[in-house]
């Protein structure tokens, strides 16, 4: 049969060990399965077997016969995995009595089909091989998906990676549970929502579906149509961007995903934070996306007027999170132009507006006219800088001389 195959071949071209270290009733189980059938390539191994008895001693001679790595999930469970250079293999103790039983105790039934290796032999108690070739997403049981909330999230992900749908009942049910949501662990929604937001073009649209089906409100209350078109218009961005920039440049995926997401978020960077914080994101994210909010405004307002001095002080605050904001502002309307001038500069290492080099330092000041170390120092060099963007100098000599005149005038 075409799925034998397939399995064979997965199996062939990957498993880091011999079929012959798993005893003759280990099952290949969930995602591998389904992704081989799909004919769809992964670019990490990631394997899981189900045994019914021994799965934490096969995976310890495995790693020991192999010498890779060990560790022990979930004692309690059974569950070990086994780290080899191309990946990992997990090997799990069978849930209930039976293999069936457990697959019936997964999420969906595109996941909930076995393949043992021994016996070239495909389980699939629930339908699931169907359910694959109607590109559909049907859940195992309305009580598997509430005991893991975890799971009615994880469906919308799954249908835009696979680019599949969801069966009408499962999504009735989901809608229904959608409550559940709010109660799951940050950091497993924060996954979720990160492959969602990742996921091209197809993300942008399950998003949007899992909003209007009450998924994103525990988390992120302040979404609205209007922030979820503006996501769809960050990828059209993502896009436009590189054209409007005389040098070459490649925006990061992160960049990508952390516009977006501010566009889930208040508009008030403080809101923002908390949201972003009770999502448990990290530091560096947390200031990416509320340095972005910050300074919208300022181009919403002025984008097209800005003054050397002001070009200078804001690239000065936007540092390098100026990408994920370009996208942002292009996203909510800022005139395309305004952004390309700014964008020039950025990506333009030797622009001295976007990435200033000083002619004097401060013990230069110290040194020459004889100051004290203080905060005159650093009003005066930032005088400095943007007298020389705006053309007003050129040389350390030059410098050094309107330092002078600026001591002798009032504002200092």
């Amino acid at each position: 049969m075409f799925w034998q195959k397939k399995l064979a071949l997965l199996l062939g071209n990957h498993l880091p060990f011999s079929i012959d270290c798993l005893p003759p009733t280990a099952c290949l189980v969930g995602g591998a399965v389904r992704d081989a059938l799909l004919d769809r390539q992964r670019d990490y191994l990631d394997l899981d077997f189900v045994l019914p008895e021994l799965a934490v001693e096969v995976a310890r001679k495995i790693a020991e016969c192999y010498r890779a790595g060990f560790v022990v999930l979930d004692e309690r469970r059974r569950i070990a995995r086994v780290v080899f250079k191309q990946g990992t293999v997990d090997f799990a103790q069978q849930e209930g009595d039976s293999l069936e039983t457990d697959l019936r105790r997964r999420d969906f039934t595109i996941n909930a089909i076995a393949y043992n290796p021994h016996r070239q032999e495909l389980i699939d108690p629930l339908g699931g091989l169907v359910d694959l070739e109607q590109r559909k997403l049907r859940m195992v049981s309305p009580g598997n998906l509430k005991d893991d909330p975890l799971r009615l999230l994880r469906a919308y992900r799954q249908a835009a990676q696979l680019n599949f749908t969801i069966e009408a009942t499962t999504r009735a049910t989901i809608r229904q549970l959608a409550p559940l949501l709010g109660t799951i662990a940050a950091e497993r929604v924060q996954n979720e929502l990160g492959h969602l937001l990742v996921a091209h073009p197809r993300g942008n649209i399950w998003l949007a579906t899992a909003w209007e089906d009450g998924l994103l409100k525990p988390w992120l209350k302040n979404t609205t149509a209007e922030k979820l078109q503006q996501v769809e218009r960050i990828e059209r961005s993502a896009d436009i961007l590189p054209d409007l920039v005389n040098k070459p440049f490649s925006l990061s995926p992160e960049t990508i995903e952390m516009a977006k997401l501010a566009c889930l978020l208040a508009s008030n960077p403080q809101e923002a934070e908390m949201e972003l914080v009770k999502l448990k994101y990290s530091r560096a994210h947390i200031r990416t996306i509320t340095t972005a909010l910050k300074y919208l405004p300022q181009l919403q307002q002025n984008a097209t007027s800005m003054s050397l001095r002001e070009q200078y002080f804001f690239f000065l605050g936007v540092g390098d999170v100026f990408p994920t904001l370009a996208l942002l502002a292009m996203a909510v309307g800022v005139d395309r132009d305004a952004i390309a001038m700014l964008a020039n500069r950025y990506f333009d290492k030797s622009d001295p507006v976007a990435h200033p080099k000083p002619l004097v330092k401060g013990h230069d000041l110290i040194k020459h006219l004889c100051l004290a170390s203080g905060p005159k120092i650093g009003k005066l060099l930032t005088e400095l800088q943007i007298a020389y963007i705006e053309g007003k100098i050129s040389t350390a000599g030059e410098a050094l001389h309107l330092a002078k005149i600026l001591l002798q005038s009032n504002n200092f």
